[in-house]
């Protein structure tokens, strides 16, 4: 399986990554209205796990290219991955506008992983798909434990 990949740099996976954080760079910045993120989180353990699975996410990724991927180019997945990246823009906006109910919760929580997965599925990143998929299942228990059944 490893022979198929090899180190590199994927320019478009760290654009994807950026264009994600562009929320959370702004929410950094300038508090939302109502702005329940902030608080204490009750998954502590999950919420550790979570963090090393994003940073071997980004790093996967990033420097580890499959041989075999081509070019990117507007598949169905990319397709897909831009309307989920949108839908979390809008799910960002709406929190903004200080609705913080299960849908925008889950938007922000869901739509970005999708995301990443989506990617790293259409550029044959089998092995980014193993820290996205526990990275994806750890932030939504974050965010259906912290915001909606809390």
């Amino acid at each position: 399986m490893f022979k198929k990949y090899k180190f590199g740099f994927d320019f478009w996976a760290l654009l994807l990554f950026f264009l994600i954080m562009i929320p959370n760079f702004i929410w950094f910045a300038i508090p939302a209205p109502n702005d329940i993120l902030r608080a204490d989180s009750v998954t502590t353990v999950i919420d550790i796990i979570a963090s090393i699975c994003q940073v071997l996410m980004i790093i996967t990724l990033c420097a580890i290219i499959n041989k075999a991927k081509g070019r990117l180019t507007l598949s169905p997945l990319i397709i897909i991955a831009v309307v989920c990246c949108l839908l979390y823009f809008t799910s960002w906006f709406f929190y903004y506008m200080g609705i913080t109910n299960a849908i925008i919760i889950l938007g922000m929580t869901f739509f970005p992983c999708f995301t990443f997965l989506l990617f790293a599925i259409d550029r044959k990143n089998m092995i980014a798909v193993i820290p996205i998929s526990i990275f994806m299942v750890c932030h939504l228990i974050y965010g259906i434990v912290n915001f909606v059944i809390h």
